[in-house]
């Protein structure tokens, strides 16, 4: 008798599993623009780029400092 493989039910709707991804990658664009725009130099460069990849993480920091919390 052959065994019959399990089947899983992927229950995920595409346009709300992809709507994070789009509003963090125009969130990135848009900070490495400002933090281009304003670089002074090479290295001002490259921090601004590193400094976008982890903008979610300023933009919190500064939200729960003006909430006091």
């Amino acid at each position: 008798m052959p065994i019959e493989k399990e089947k899983t039910k992927c229950n995920h709707n595409l346009a709300t599993s992809c709507s994070g991804g789009a509003i963090y990658g125009l969130g990135f664009v848009g900070a490495v623009v400002y933090y281009i725009s304003t670089a002074t130099s090479f290295w001002t460069v490259v921090l601004g780029f590193l400094k976008a990849i982890v903008w979610p993480a300023f933009l919190v920091y500064e939200l729960l400092k003006y909430l006091g919390m």
